[in-house]
């Protein structure tokens, strides 16, 4: 499928409801639209919620492949394990980066003395060839670096850009950052033309390229623009992401990121029998069953 977004136009993709371990999500890719942005090829947004009362988030061991899980902290707290033995609490401000490669189960809840708030976005970055087969790795990162630009906090979770540098890996050129705001702020932002990108609203409201966006809604640029106009008339949070197209055809089906059909049916099987993804020792309740495959998978580039 062609996405949308290479007709050298701007795409407005409004943001489907799902519910992941018991919390609201807005999620904006993949959509019909667009499948990916540079590598990034999955973006939900969790919250803002009040977790005081309804458990928070619960999600029981899964699996993945073929991809890195990035999730950024912004409001309450989480705990990853996985099935290299890893616990991990995130805390606001922090990145886990997990790497799946030829395949890891990991999972992921609120902790007993959570925050009363959660907020957080999760994304997956789609491998290239020459890294989806490797050994899978996980890395927290605890501190990442920001500037403040033209009334807009700047903090920079992938990538190099605007003089600062990511300390988190990936395999990949591309670029995430999160923005806020207090109040009205304006600023043009400097972009790669060989970058595609996605602006989404987290909170509040702003206008990016001339287009007005509220929560839930990302809007998608193609490859070939050098700048950003970017203005807010009050609070706001922004995330951006961008990177170079992959060049890679890829399926992308339950928790898994594949080329080939047959590659997703036996990560399936392998998962639902109980082998090659090793075991999530600590989490208080069953491992999730991966769903019958559709007849129907196509790859997506």
């Amino acid at each position: 499928m062609m996405d949308s977004v290479n007709s050298g136009e701007a795409v407005r993709i409004a943001a489907r409801v799902a519910d992941v371990g018991g919390m609201p999500l807005r999620r904006v890719l993949p959509s019909r639209h667009k499948r990916l942005i540079g590598a990034w090829c999955f973006l939900d947004h969790a919250g803002p919620a009040d977790v005081r009362d309804s458990g928070g988030m619960r999600v029981g061991p899964h699996p993945h492949i073929g991809l890195q899980t990035f999730t950024w902290m912004i409001e309450g707290e989480l705990i990853h394990r996985d099935s290299l033995g890893y616990v991990q609490r995130i805390r606001p401000g922090q990145v886990n980066l997990m790497t799946a490669g030829r395949g890891i189960a990991h999972s992921e809840e609120s902790p007993a003395d959570r925050p009363p708030r959660l907020q957080a976005a999760q994304l997956w970055i789609a491998l290239p060839e020459a890294q989806r087969h490797g050994e899978p790795a996980f890395e927290h990162y605890p501190e990442l670096p920001g500037l403040l630009r033209d009334g807009f906090q700047v903090t920079l979770l992938v990538g190099e850009w605007l003089g600062l540098t990511s300390p988190v890996r990936v395999h990949s050129p591309l670029l995430g950052a999160d923005l806020t705001a207090t109040g009205a702020a304006a600023t043009t932002l400097p972009l790669c033309p060989d970058f595609e990108y996605g602006v989404m609203v987290l909170e509040g409201g702003a206008t990016a390229a001339g287009e007005a966006l509220q929560p839930g809604e990302l809007l998608a640029l193609p490859i070939g623009r050098d700048s950003l106009a970017m203005h807010s008339d009050g609070p706001v949070r922004l995330l951006l992401i961008g990177g170079a197209p992959l060049g890679e055809e890829i399926l992308v089906w339950w928790n898994f990121v594949a080329r080939r059909a047959e590659e997703v049916a036996e990560a399936t099987a392998q998962w639902n029998a109980g082998t090659h993804f090793g075991e999530v020792a600590g989490f208080d309740g069953p491992r999730l069953v991966a769903p019958p495959l559709p007849s129907n998978l196509k790859p997506a580039g």
